[in-house]
């Protein structure tokens, strides 16, 4: 797909992975809808985005943990732009390390991680449909190929993001509605250190696990890995390789993957 001329939602749009994705979307003449919780930085986004590019964004605040509030973003776009061509499921949280995440913890990640993404396709997929053609981009993670190590907040609803995607393109890539799933590692964004924040050994881990095990990789070289697939139609965006070769180690000795994934745990600084 060429994304010049298209209509386009951003949730998370108002920093980190999101933020780039505007940019370079408006970049190659796409009009985008801005969307975050944090409505400042989603306007704070878009202006700087048309300054460069004039008229090319809008934005609100939202949160695409329910579903009123998505259809508010739909709306928006088609009275601003025009019919929605390709959503970008980007929102997402990392989650409470451990155990000790208490339900609403749990509820908040499915929400967020993956519902928001449910919610989203069963908003669009009939107007999809209708016109013959469509666009779901999904935020998932490496994390979601292969595992994280101290949330499992954020490990489980990964792999549910990536399930999710993989379920929308077999059900639906023969319709017209192309789907790609984004599973980077780390990335220079806020939520990478979250972990490290977070005052929590598992937490700490969490962080440091990503960090050690590639090449940090700032938004605008995911948000370039993320439009080449867009033009490749391709369903897999692993903007690190490595992860590729890992998640090939796996699936040929998933014994063997979960001892090396134990041993590299024990060697993390907190978890020494």
């Amino acid at each position: 797909m060429n994304v010049a001329q298209r209509v386009a939602i951003v949730t998370g749009g108002g920093g980190g992975i999101g933020s780039a994705l505007v940019a370079r979307l408006a970049r190659e003449d796409a009009r985008v809808v801005v969307a975050d919780l944090d409505a400042e930085a989603a306007r704070a986004v878009s202006q700087t985005v048309n300054a460069d590019h004039p008229g090319s964004t809008v934005s609100t605040g939202a949160d695409v943990s329910h579903t009123a509030r998505i259809e508010e973003l739909i709306d928006l776009a088609e009275t601003a732009f025009g019919p929605v061509d390709l959503y970008f499921a980007n929102a997402g949280i990392a989650g409470a390390p451990g155990l000790d995440a208490t339900e609403q913890d749990w509820d908040l990640s499915i929400d967020v991680n993956l519902r928001a993404h449910t919610r989203a396709a069963k908003l669009l997929l009939p107007r999809w449909l209708e016109r013959g053609e469509g666009y779901f981009v999904s935020t998932a993670s490496a994390a979601g190929l292969l595992t994280q190590i101290g949330s499992a907040t954020y490990a489980v609803t990964k792999h549910a993001a990536v399930a999710f995607a993989e379920w929308l393109s077999v059900t639906y890539g023969d319709r017209g509605v192309r789907v790609s799933c984004l599973c980077p590692m780390g990335v220079n964004t806020r939520m990478l250190s979250s972990g490290e924040d977070s005052g929590d050994a598992l937490g700490r881990a969490a962080t440091q696990a990503v960090t050690s095990a590639g090449d940090v990789l700032e938004p605008t070289e995911v948000a370039d890995s993320v439009l080449t697939a867009i033009e490749d139609e391709r369903f897999l965006i692993l903007p690190h390789e490595d992860v590729l070769e890992m998640y090939r180690q796996k699936g040929s000795d998933y014994d063997r993957w979960l001892r090396g994934m134990r041993r590299y745990q024990s060697t993390l600084p907190a978890q020494a």
